[in-house]
């Protein structure tokens, strides 16, 4: 039987691929009471990861994003094989953007094995992780640090990836719409993605499906400014159409599980 914690992270992958979740099928689904399901939804709720409902939780609404240790747990086995597809597109010896995110993330902890990387990058969580192993350069941005997940976001940071020109970006995105849209939901972040794309010789966005289920306000690019884009599963064929025409080389890992 999951514990607390795990059972949470599934509520929580559940409510991304369902968009709601109810208590009776969830008691059902993790053979656990009435009572204990409404308390993990009333306490999910209380972080502001779900939205009560009568009967059930849903996804809150688009405006604002998730919590982000709830970001990492969600699809988390998908995300990892999306940045180990990721990190094999990078060759030793290169020159790379890391922009904010859990996905991006992901690919840091995949590089670890490469050599002679300059990482220049706005996310204290990869500058932290990659900065001990001596093989690698460790670049980090200035600006203001968002609280909630360690990213450097801002003019400042903006105008510091400009000084750059480098081999490849792995950047995310919130949301992706199938108009080709990449989204998000801080514009100080998008401000910086925006640099991050346009200093980069080749641009890989990592995402994972639930993103083409989630809605954000702000436009980061559109999908002909990506070179390649790597995925668990990409779920609109409309989408998948944009991503041929442009000349987008698309990756599916086939990893769609998050628990």
């Amino acid at each position: 039987m999951l514990d607390t914690t795990q059972r949470h992270a599934a509520i929580l992958e559940l409510a991304r691929q369902q968009n709601r979740v109810t208590v009776d099928h969830l008691s059902a689904h993790f053979a656990v009471s009435v009572q204990t399901i409404r308390k993990d939804l009333n306490q999910l709720c209380d972080q502001r990861l779900l939205s009560r409902t009568h009967g059930g939780a849903t996804l809150p609404s688009g405006v604002e994003n998730l919590e982000y240790e709830a970001r990492r747990r969600i699809s988390a086995e998908a995300k990892d094989a999306i940045g180990r597809a990721a990190a094999a597109l990078i060759p030793n010896d290169a020159s790379l953007f890391i922009n904010i995110g859990t996905t991006t993330e992901a690919v840091s902890q995949a590089l670890l094995d490469h050599a002679g990387l300059l990482v220049v990058t706005n996310n204290i969580n990869v500058a932290n992780r990659m900065r001990v192993y001596p093989r690698f350069e460790v670049v980090i941005a200035g600006g203001v640090v968002r609280p909630s997940d360690g990213g450097i976001v801002g003019d400042a940071a903006a105008g510091f990836f400009s000084q750059f020109k480098v081999d490849y970006a792995i950047i995310g995105a919130s949301a992706l719409d199938e108009e080709g849209a990449l989204l998000d939901y801080d514009y100080r972040e998008v401000k910086v993605a925006q640099a991050i794309i346009a200093n980069a010789r080749h641009v890989i966005l990592v995402a994972d499906r639930g993103k083409f289920q989630r809605s954000a306000p702000v436009r980061i690019a559109r999908i002909d400014q990506i070179g390649t884009f790597v995925t668990d599963n990409c779920p609109s064929e409309a989408f998948r159409a944009l991503c041929l025409s442009a000349g987008v080389t698309l990756i599916e890992t086939g990893e769609t599980t998050g628990h």
